[in-house]
């Protein structure tokens, strides 16, 4: 299946990045651990990453990093 959009963007309460994974309606949200400085490609390359990992396919335009 197809993820329609997928964004990253750190959540200051949580003090780590926060994936959403957007199919449709459906949102999912997961956190990942990388620290709060890193490059956007390792962000990129980590949003993917978990999106796989929950069952869903995503083309690399289709992921964006917010600041």
């Amino acid at each position: 299946m197809n993820a329609d959009r997928v964004e990253v963007s750190w959540d200051a309460q949580k003090n780590k990045w926060l994936i959403r994974i957007h199919v449709g309606e459906e949102v999912i949200r997961r956190y990942c651990g990388e620290r709060k400085n890193v490059d956007q490609e390792k962000l990129r390359v980590a949003a993917e990453k978990t999106a796989r990992d929950e069952g869903y396919e995503v083309a690399q335009g289709s992921i964006s990093v917010l600041p």
